[in-house]
């Protein structure tokens, strides 16, 4: 093998290395994609559970885009979700 080839092998072994642990972050063990809170990006009824003052549960939410009501999103995207209200937030939004 010269010395080309081997540093080829390398990197594509790295590259590939990298992409999977990439991917194992991504996913848990069971399969299911990692999730996380976002609030004040969902509608009016459409929240998910323990949304914060004034709701009991999932759907209790008042009003769209409500700063203490949550959603699951995918982890890493709740920050990117634009709503007429502004961005989405990790953390209870006060109104």
């Amino acid at each position: 093998m010269n010395t080309r080839t081997l540093a080829l092998s390398t990197t594509l072994a790295l590259a590939a290395l990298a992409s999977g642990a990439a991917m194992a972050q991504e996913k848990p063990m069971d399969g299911k994609p990692a999730m996380e809170k976002c609030f004040g990006v969902a509608l009016a009824g459409k929240n998910d559970c323990a949304a914060g003052a004034g709701t009991t549960c999932a759907g209790t939410s008042k009003m769209d885009y409500q700063g203490n009501a949550w959603k699951q999103v995918p982890a890493g995207t709740c920050a990117g979700i634009k709503t007429p209200k502004g961005m989405g937030s990790l953390n209870p939004i006060k109104a």
